[in-house]
């Protein structure tokens, strides 16, 4: 294993009521749907129980918003569809194909079916920030190449489609697993993690503004994405990171039986 690791856009009209006049990611016809088989094959590779799914996206968000959070589930035949809806305004998800796979320069040239990607975001990033992790779902599971994919985020990035949440905000990564890029602007290695943080939305603001650190697992803020699309980062504690882990061992136990790329390090391992 590498050593690694940190849309239906008005299909989701709830939520992205300010969609855009240009077509949505599914209805862009530069790409090709992808046979019926093949596209059953990417289907089966990304099951996983519907329970188990409901839990590792409710597992991003701190438990108190948990309950009443809108829930989705992935349909790889067609993208994200809501679980649950909820009532409190935040957003919660199992992504398979991170915002992540679009960074960088390397090639795209297979879409994984490893990565273990539990997200939540609020209001204010839920018609932003989420709209990329849609567009990239449906446009996945109508076909689309995962290099013509990675080419087609990054240009709506550059042009402006995709726009920064309008106001302060967060997003939410507390599960107790995370499967998927360690330095996504270098290169596409990959690792399984145990790497709560949270994120609060921090447009056009440097690490060196900031006074951040070097990223890394550290209890310490820093920038990510420096531009409209930043991040500020900031990653639990020593503490609070294994207690995580040992309310959610269940499902990690679980999850370590369907896959053994899913089964964490064990302490002092990398």
């Amino acid at each position: 294993m590498n050593k690694t690791h940190l849309t239906g856009v008005c299909m989701a009209s709830l939520i992205f009521a300010g969609c855009s006049d240009a077509p949505p990611g599914a209805r862009d016809d530069r790409h090709e749907p992808a046979k019926s088989a093949t596209r059953a094959a990417a289907a089966d590779s990304f099951h996983l129980p519907r329970d188990l799914e409901i839990q590792l996206a409710e597992s991003a968000l701190p438990q108190h918003l948990q309950e009443r959070a809108t829930i989705y589930v992935l349909d790889p035949r067609k993208g994200f569809e809501v679980a649950r809806a909820g009532t409190n305004g935040f957003h919660a998800f199992l992504a398979r194909t991170g915002d992540d796979a679009f960074r960088g320069d390397w090639p795209l040239s297979a879409y994984r079916d490893d990565i273990i990607y539990p997200v939540a975001f609020d209001e204010a990033g839920s018609k932003a920030n989420m709209r990329v992790f849609f567009d990239a779902a449906e446009l996945q599971a109508k076909g689309t190449p995962p290099a013509d994919l990675k080419k087609l985020i990054k240009e709506r990035y550059a042009d402006g489609y995709y726009k920064a949440p309008d106001r302060g905000g967060v997003s939410y990564m507390l599960s107790p697993i995370l499967r998927t890029y360690i330095d996504p602007e270098k290169s596409g290695d990959v690792e399984t993690s145990t790497n709560p943080h949270i994120m609060h939305y921090a447009p056009n603001v440097s690490n060196q503004a900031l006074g951040g650190v070097k990223p890394g697992i550290n209890p310490l803020t820093f920038i990510i994405q420096e531009g409209p699309h930043g991040f500020a980062v900031q990653h639990l504690g020593e503490k609070e990171r294994a207690a995580i882990k040992n309310q959610y061992a269940p499902m990690l136990e679980r999850l370590c039986g369907l896959n053994s790329l899913w089964c964490l390090p064990r302490d002092g391992e990398r």
